[in-house]
């Protein structure tokens, strides 16, 4: 295969638009509780805040329950279909729905009026003290530090990319912005600007691009249709499948290890592909490594625990604990029974997010909610809701 891993000669090559979003207020950080305005003027004390919130969508809204017992701390419509992503500190998660990105205050269980218009809004990405906004319905990156979320819109900058595709963006540390290259029809790979968004270095061999995903020493992995593109040190390596078409889609890294879970699909024409392997991506050696399950997994079943062990929820009801440097499966963790995956990818299906050591387990068909200790394997919460939930999340610093 040829590669294509240059550094252009001049800025041009990029489309580059810089803009500042309204001003930061005083109060944008602000931790005080909102107060609810009475019929005659008055105003009256808030809820109570809720203690590390976690966040489901559901057709038609959101619960806000609490992160320890589980119980509904509120329930607030929503028409449409939403998503919900951490924000990137201790109190907000952002909503993707029809218009754009919206601000949840999690802990003050409300929607603010802060939002990030943006047509077909994608993936939400965060890193290095930076959260990222990708819009696939214009290709525009906003990237803005989530400790300036409150009731005012916090400084942005904005990347427009060349052209817009279902893209996904990530900040590193020292400033340096990976994003993807693609148009509607087709996505071929990343490129990669330094803080002054003059671009550094590209990658055209990435058919399908999708997904992201951050290791230790901030090695970032993105996926193809056939294998992976490794960013590290200012480089671009490309990792290849074993199958001529072997699609990693989605990936969850982790701090604590160099190696990437990835999803593996390898039947090109499926109408919907049930794989029951899953890929680790070592962001050192450039190796790929193929883990057979025994059963099969969706996209909303990837997460790492709090060591950098790979988690994957099966159809089979159980976590599959995988040790990243081996590619053994060391537990398996019962969760719920048996389930199947839908055709339509935006109906309910049975979701993965863990936060510290705990994982939060959605059973659409039985409309509940559990949580489960990573360490014992034991329960630890669970509830009944009035709707199946559909996408789980939460803050993600406590």
């Amino acid at each position: 295969m040829r590669k294509n891993m240059t550094r252009p000669r001049t800025a041009a090559a990029i489309a580059l638009l810089l803009a500042g979003s309204a001003a930061l207020t005083a109060c944008g950080g602000a931790r005080s509780e909102p107060s609810a305005t009475k019929a005659d003027g008055s105003t009256a004390p808030s809820a109570p805040p809720v203690e590390n919130p976690i966040v489901t969508t559901y057709d038609g809204g959101l619960y806000v329950l609490d992160g320890t017992t589980l119980k509904v701390a509120e329930d607030i419509p929503l028409a449409g279909f939403n998503r919900v992503n951490p924000a990137g500190d201790d109190r907000h998660v952002m909503v993707s729905t029809a218009t754009g990105f919206r601000v949840m205050d999690a802990v003050g269980r409300r929607l603010t009026d802060v939002e990030f218009k943006g047509a077909k809004p994608g993936h939400v990405v965060r890193h290095a003290g930076r959260t990222v906004l990708f819009a696939d319905g214009t290709g525009e990156v906003t990237v803005f530090d989530p400790k300036d979320l409150g009731d005012t819109k916090p400084q942005a900058e904005t990347y427009s990319s060349a052209h817009a595709h279902h893209g996904v963006a990530i900040q590193l540390a020292d400033g340096e912005l990976l994003t993807t290259l693609g148009t509607e029809e087709k996505r071929a790979g990343i490129t990669v600007l330094d803080k002054d968004r003059e671009e550094i270095v590209r990658s055209e061999e990435c058919p399908g691009v999708h997904g992201e995903a951050t290791a230790r020493d901030e090695a970032v992995v993105i996926g193809c249709e056939d294998g992976a593109l490794i960013y590290r040190d200012g480089a671009v390596k490309k990792v290849s499948s074993p199958d001529a078409y072997g699609r990693i889609g989605n990936q969850a890294g982790s701090d604590a290890s160099p190696v990437v879970l990835g999803d593996y699909k390898k039947d090109k024409d499926a109408e919907l592909e049930r794989p029951e392997q899953v890929s680790l991506i070592d962001t050192v050696t450039g190796k790929l490594r193929l883990v057979d399950l025994g059963t099969s997994y969706t996209f909303r079943s990837l997460a790492r625990g709090p060591h950098g062990e790979a988690l994957v929820l099966g159809t089979d009801g159980r976590i599959h604990v995988i040790d990243p440097s081996t590619g053994k499966v060391t537990r398996r963790i019962a969760a719920l029974g048996s389930w199947q995956e839908p055709l339509d990818w935006q109906q309910p299906r049975p979701a993965l997010f863990v936060r510290d050591t705990t994982a939060y387990v959605s059973d659409p068909a039985h409309r509940k909610l559990l949580a489960i200790d990573l360490a014992s394997g034991e329960r630890s919460a669970s509830v009944t809701l009035p709707k199946a939930v559909n996408e789980v999340s939460g803050v993600t610093a406590h």
